[in-house]
């Protein structure tokens, strides 16, 4: 593994990570800012979300895709910085939204809590929106156990999300019309490791954050590790990029918690270099 450095710290909570147009978006949740990074450190703030931004996305015509967390909604921007409400998924998901993904024809796939993580709820399975390009939601799965980070391979054909409370990735045939079916474990785990963040490589691996064991980690289907880089602090988010797709981009933080996380400004970014670019690349 190549050396690891910081190249943004100070920040509240970070999520949400895209590579896309030669830098890092990402969400300060915590701190209600959408951000852009570059792989030398250079960080912008794009815009602010009053609801806490988490997952991110783009429709095939440019404009951005924002999760709002606590009022469920989906924002959309335009390049030209417009902001509109795209749905609203809150008559299906009781509980706050997180991470997402979006596929080539702007249909996005939302997870959420099912239960209130912080306030200390028992936990509960709950289900997996989709909301389509013309903001109609669905709900495509259900009973899953924290729905959290997301991928789809590159033909389209399966989408693969993490269970943090499930401590597995499962997988889904994902048929012309954005349905899921064929339901089936990826990969389970066991020693803590409760996949967060996640992201999908050209070999076929998945990098996943796993913040209760604090470490990132590099999975195969099947559940071969193949690599492991322990984050000393809870390890929320990966993403591969830069400008070969092999830079690892890792987000950590010593807290999660609201309040907490915003008195320690403790999340950062670190990179690290790796074998395998991102899937897709470029």
């Amino acid at each position: 593994m190549s050396e690891i450095k910081t190249i943004l710290k100070g920040r509240a909570f970070l999520e949400g990570p895209r590579w896309r147009n030669d830098a890092l978006w990402l969400s300060d949740m915590h701190g209600h800012e959408v951000l852009r990074l570059t792989e030398n450190g250079a960080c912008e703030t794009i815009m602010s979300v009053e609801g806490r931004p988490s997952g991110l996305g783009w429709m095939p015509n440019g404009d951005m895709l924002i999760v709002s967390m606590m009022d469920r909604k989906l924002l959309r921007r335009t390049p030209a910085g417009e902001v509109s409400l795209h749905a609203d998924v809150s008559d299906l998901i009781p509980k706050r939204i997180n991470d997402m993904v979006v596929d080539k024809v702007g249909r996005a796939y939302i997870g959420n809590f099912g239960f209130d993580f912080e306030d200390g709820e028992e936990p509960t399975t709950t289900i997996l929106a989709r909301v389509d390009p013309d903001g109609s939601v669905h709900v495509v799965a259900d009973d899953l156990a924290f729905p959290n980070g997301m991928v789809i391979t590159p033909d389209e054909e399966t989408l693969i999300v993490g269970e943090s409370w499930g401590l597995k990735l499962s997988a889904f045939d994902v048929d012309a019309a954005g349905g899921l079916s064929n339901r089936r474990d990826w990969a389970t785990f066991s020693d803590r490791r409760t996949p967060d963040g996640i992201c999908l490589d050209e070999a076929g691996g998945i990098w996943i954050a796993s913040p209760v064991s604090k470490e990132f980690l590099r999975v195969e289907e099947g559940g071969n590790i193949t690599d492991v880089i322990p984050a000393g602090r809870q390890a929320i988010a990966c993403m591969l990029g830069g400008t070969d797709g092999k830079t690892l981009f890792m987000l950590s933080s010593e807290s999660t918690h609201y309040e907490q996380c915003r008195e320690l400004m403790s999340a950062e970014v670190r990179i690290t270099r790796v074998k395998h670019a991102g899937a897709g690349w470029p």
